[in-house]
């Protein structure tokens, strides 16, 4: 069955969504001289498109909501990097040269989501969680058990918030291959390699050194 207009504009939006992230994560690295202003103009403009529009099908009203979502809480990330730069402060994307991070393939991200305090926003919690959860499902693996996975984000946000982080922001990524440095913190009975969870502290790093294989 042909794709609707809006389908397309939705999996446009993927895809420009993507190529924002790969372009500022290039420019905060030293690899672009300057931000990717008018990829994020044209992300934006299809934002606030279907933002000002009532999508009557469920399935693209969710999954506009889950982009919008993504690129609200990449952009607070992003303009905090820029104002730390401009300041002359390190802010989330200094990256240690000693510590190089090892090159991966590429991850798909599934799902993005901020934690104040995990125990009272479990609406997020469990969107985080069936955006893995359904990953999973898709090659044939169980899901991870919900409380498991509730308290890992629960302790990685406790610890995190103690270290000064008001906020702490988790992406759940499709990562088919997993490198040695990738550790499980949730016990299974066989080990799988599909989700993981890297934590991003939105006060401090960009990205925490550890992801969590669930």
């Amino acid at each position: 069955m042909a794709k609707t207009a809006i389908e397309r504009d939705l999996q446009r939006l993927e895809a420009e969504l993507k190529q924002l992230e790969a372009e500022y994560n290039m420019f905060f690295a030293g690899r672009l001289p300057k931000p990717p202003w008018e990829t994020r103009s044209r992300v934006e403009a299809l934002v606030k498109q279907y933002d000002r529009s009532y999508l009557q099908n469920y399935g693209d009203r969710f999954r506009f909501l889950t982009l919008q979502s993504r690129y609200a809480t990449f952009i607070d990330l992003w303009d905090r990097g820029l104002r730390a730069r401009e300041e002359g402060r390190a802010g989330p994307f200094a990256h240690k040269r000693s510590e190089p991070e090892k090159p991966r393939p590429e991850d798909r991200i599934l799902h993005v989501a901020a934690f104040h305090d995990p125990v009272h926003e479990m609406d997020k919690l469990t969107e985080l969680y069936e955006s893995l959860a359904e990953a999973r499902r898709d090659v044939g693996e169980e899901a991870v058990p919900f409380h498991k996975f509730a308290d890992l984000i629960k302790k990685q946000v406790q610890k995190l918030r103690q270290s000064g982080s008001p906020e702490v922001a988790f992406r759940a990524l499709d990562r088919r291959v997993v490198h040695e440095n990738v550790a499980a913190s949730v016990a299974l009975d066989e080990p799988v390699t599909l989700g993981v969870v890297e934590p991003l502290d939105l006060a401090c790093n960009a990205h925490r050194s550890s992801s969590y294989v669930l």
